[in-house]
C-alpha cells in the first residue's frame, strides 16, 4: 500500500478527511520550501502537493502563475525539487508527498530516470496536467515499478466514458477540479460538486481530493462534507507571497491550513 493509500485509510478509520495543501518549490526561496513543508505538516497537512515551476502552467490562475515565475527566476528545476523532498525525508517518512506539474520536465529528465529517481528521493505520487490518460501509459508504467501513484484530473466537464477511462488508470486518489476553469478562479457549486463526486463514485473506489477554489476555513468545510481530501493552492500561495513581500515569517501564512484543519476536524 502506497503512503498516500495508507493516509487516506487511516484518515477514514479517524472519521477524518485529508487536507492537502499546495506550494510551488521555490517560491519564495528554494531555501525556504522545506522548512515549509514541515511547517504545513505541524499545522495539520495529511499530504503535501508540491508544483513544479514550468514556463507555461496552462492550468494556474495569476497567482500560481507568477509563483512559478518566481521559482523559475530562482533556479528551480525537477532536479533541485526531489532533492528537496529528499531533504524532508530526512526527518518526515510518513508524510505522503505528491508533485504536480507538466510533462515537459519529465519528458526531458526521461520517465524511467524520473520514476527512479522520484522513487529515491521518497515522492509518492505524480499529477501531470498535460498527459492526458490516453497518453499516459509509457510513464504509468514506470510509475508502478516504484509503486508511485498516477493522480489525474477529473474537470466538470468530463464526461462518463472519460471518467470511466480515467477512473481505471489511476492510483492514490482522484483529483477533481470544482471549477471551471484556472486554479483560484471564480466561486465553487456546491449542487455541482456533489452531483460529479456522486458519478465519479459510480466508476472507483478511491478516494476523491477537490481542489481549484478552495480559499478559506468555510469552503475547506464545505468541500470536507461532500469529499475525502481537500486541496488549498491559491489562497496559501499567496499568503506565502504576501508574507515574504512584508517582509515577515512566511511559516505565518500556513496559519491558514491551521484554521482549516481546525474547522474540518469539528464538523
Amino acid at each position: 500500500m502506497s503512503r498516500i493509500a495508507g493516509c487516506f485509510e487511516a484518515l477514514q478509520q479517524q472519521g477524518r478527511k485529508a487536507l492537502i495543501p499546495y506550494i510551488v518549490a521555490g517560491d519564495p526561496s528554494q531555501e525556504l520550501t522545506v522548512p515549509l513543508m514541515h511547517k504545513l505538516v505541524e499545522q495539520g497537512a495529511d499530504i503535501l502537493e508540491i508544483g513544479v515551476p514550468f514556463s507555461d502552467p496552462m492550468a494556474e490562475g495569476p497567482v500560481i502563475q507568477l509563483a512559478h515565475e518566481r521559482a523559475l527566476a530562482n533556479r528551480t528545476g525537477l532536479r533541485g525539487i526531489l532533492a528537496m523532498v529528499k531533504t524532508f525525508r530526512e526527518t518526515n517518512s510518513s508524510t505522503p508527498v505528491m508533485l504536480m506539474g507538466y510533462a515537459n520536465p519529465i519528458e526531458y529528465m526521461g520517465y524511467q530516470a524520473f520514476a527512479a529517481a522520484a522513487h529515491e528521493a521518497g515522492v509518492d505520487g505524480v499529477l501531470t496536467v498535460d498527459i492526458p490518460p490516453e497518453e499516459a501509459l509509457a510513464l504509468n508504467t514506470e510509475l508502478k515499478k516504484f509503486e508511485i501513484d498516477n493522480i489525474f484530473l477529473i474537470a466538470p466537464t468530463t464526461d462518463e466514458a472519460r471518467i470511466k477511462q480515467i477512473a481505471a488508470l489511476a492510483t492514490g486518489f482522484v483529483y477533481f477540479v470544482s471549477l471551471k476553469g484556472v486554479t483560484g478562479a471564480g466561486h465553487l457549486d456546491t449542487a455541482m460538486v456533489e452531483q460529479k463526486l456522486n458519478q465519479i463514485k459510480t466508476h472507483t473506489s478511491l478516494p476523491i481530493g477537490v481542489g481549484f477554489g478552495i480559499k478559506d476555513a468555510d469552503t475547506a468545510v464545505t468541500i470536507s462534507r461532500l469529499a475525502e481530501g481537500v486541496v488549498v493552492g491559491s489562497a496559501l500561495v499567496d499568503a506565502i507571497f504576501q508574507r515574504s513581500q512584508q517582509g515577515d515569517d512566511v511559516n505565518a501564512a500556513t496559519q491558514l491550513i491551521a484554521d482549516m484543519r481546525v474547522a474540518m476536524d469539528a464538523v
